[in-house]
């Protein structure tokens, strides 16, 4: 079955799941510790994501792990914007990863094309009028409160319905504001505010997303549920950059469900899996 994925205005629109690479300009990432917290690191890895097949990369300066706290606002933007700034002018799609309205606009003034907001303007009034005001397009992901305490409301009596209602009013709350729905991607947020069998059902469920109308991101790159899957019974998770090819399995289901794009951290098993997706497609 080939799945219409959906376009989003005002990016690229590509025949195939795309594939966004996580550049995290951290010290506390929970999948890769702070290797490219330098500004400089950070550029070079971002332009190696794109050689690798990303077809764009994702700037986040805040760890938004289970546990993590917030950053101050000038140490993000110090982090965020020389790194998106560059990227961008070296030819790069940049998506800045941040909760934070005072970000998301320099951000845009530097280059960026796209704002992923984990908290989908929930965590900044100010986000979702900049968005609006901006023409931006804008990521909303299912979210129900900051990291430090999220794991807390991982209570659901039927994970996918109760992901897509929230995820519905939340659409509409965002539309309602102002951004124009051509330019809004919806995200399930896995491993936010979800144990890994909420998780592993909302894969097992992508196509109830699609219910909303909207492109969908998935972004399951290494994450905790991958582990406990891959640990099996009572063994230990493996370390999360070992997870990679699990989260190649992960980008191909998504793919094959009509995914718009994937967010990972190792771009070329994930390149692969969702070409390989759209040639099975082809031939259907």
């Amino acid at each position: 079955m080939v799945n219409v994925r959906g376009r989003v205005a005002g990016l690229p629109e590509w025949d195939r799941c795309a594939v966004m690479g996580v550049v995290n300009v951290t010290p506390d990432s929970f999948s890769d510790g702070g290797l490219w917290f330098d500004p400089e690191l950070a550029v070079k890895h971002g332009l190696d994501l794109i050689a690798s097949g990303a077809d764009l990369v994702d700037v986040g300066g805040e760890s938004t792990r289970p546990g993590a706290r917030r950053v101050e606002e000038a140490e993000e933007i110090r982090r965020v914007i020389p790194v998106v700034r560059e990227l961008a002018a070296a030819g790069a799609l940049v998506s800045v990863d941040t909760m934070r309205a005072s970000v998301a606009e320099r951000a845009v003034e530097a280059g960026a094309r796209l704002v992923n907001d984990v908290s989908g303007g929930l965590a900044d009034p100010a986000m979702v009028p900049m968005a609006a005001a901006a023409r931006i397009p804008f990521v909303v992901m299912h979210w129900r409160g900051a990291s430090i305490d999220m794991i807390s409301r991982a209570v659901y009596q039927d994970v996918t319905a109760e992901v897509v209602d929230e995820l519905r009013q939340r659409l509409d709350a965002v539309v309602a504001a102002g951004v124009d729905p051509e330019r809004v991607v919806i995200d399930p947020g896995l491993g936010f505010a979800k144990e890994a069998q909420h998780d592993l059902a909302l894969v097992a469920h992508l196509e109830r997303l699609r219910e909303l109308g909207r492109p969908l991101l998935v972004a399951a790159s290494r994450k905790r549920f991958l582990g406990r899957v891959l640990a099996g019974d009572g063994g230990d998770p493996p370390p999360a950059r070992e997870r990679d090819a699990a989260t190649a399995a992960v980008s191909a289901i998504a793919a094959r469900e009509g995914a718009w794009a994937v967010r990972v951290h190792d771009v070329r098993p994930t390149a692969d899996a969702v070409r390989v997706a759209r040639a099975i497609e082809g031939a259907v």
